[in-house]
């Protein structure tokens, strides 16, 4: 299950996520960063509560990474990720937990 909000600012476009990232939710969050991307102002990517992310989820957030997608997570294991994937550190397999 994944929650997807998303917060419209003059500046910047704000989608947050909670849940899981993987599965089903992949198009969804993908659909989400397009459509804000359109707008033709930044995105950021808040992974607010995210319980698991897939690989399929984190090939997801390096696309979005290459699309200047900023993204941002709380948590620990999530802050970790995200910062291997703007640092372009972090292994196409994934990370083994």
């Amino acid at each position: 299950m994944i929650r997807i909000m998303t917060s419209d600012e003059p500046a910047l476009t704000t989608i947050t996520v909670d849940g899981r990232l993987s599965g089903e939710s992949i198009d969804t969050l993908e659909t989400f960063c397009n459509r804000a991307a359109s707008k033709r102002k930044p995105v950021r990517l808040l992974l607010r509560d995210v319980s698991a992310i897939g690989h399929d989820g984190l090939a997801l957030l390096r696309r979005l990474a290459s699309k200047d997608v900023g993204l941002k997570a709380s948590g620990i294991y999530t802050s970790y990720l995200v910062e291997l994937i703007q640092q372009k550190r972090l292994p196409h397999s994934g990370l083994r937990r």
